[in-house]
């Protein structure tokens, strides 16, 4: 499935924050950080972290992509 944090970033240049400074404030490591930037999936738990810091809703931070693909994929395997 695929996801994208396009969201978040757009919402950390509003808020003037970097990503960095977004690691150091909600306890992320730099590598969760670049598993974001590819657009990989990161735990909930993190995603959650980042939404209290920034106090937002987790659409505000991510959206997920090629959902018919994944659709698809779902009834193939039956």
């Amino acid at each position: 499935m695929a996801v994208s944090y396009n969201n978040l970033w757009k919402l950390m240049i509003d808020k003037k924050i970097n990503k960095s400074e977004l690691c150091k404030s909600v306890k992320i490591s730099s590598s969760t950080m670049a598993k974001m930037t590819n657009e990989e999936m990161v735990s909930l738990s993190i995603l959650e972290k980042i939404c209290a810091e920034l106090e937002c809703n987790i659409s505000d931070v991510m959206e997920f992509t090629d959902l018919e693909v994944v659709k698809q994929k779902l009834h193939n395997d039956k």
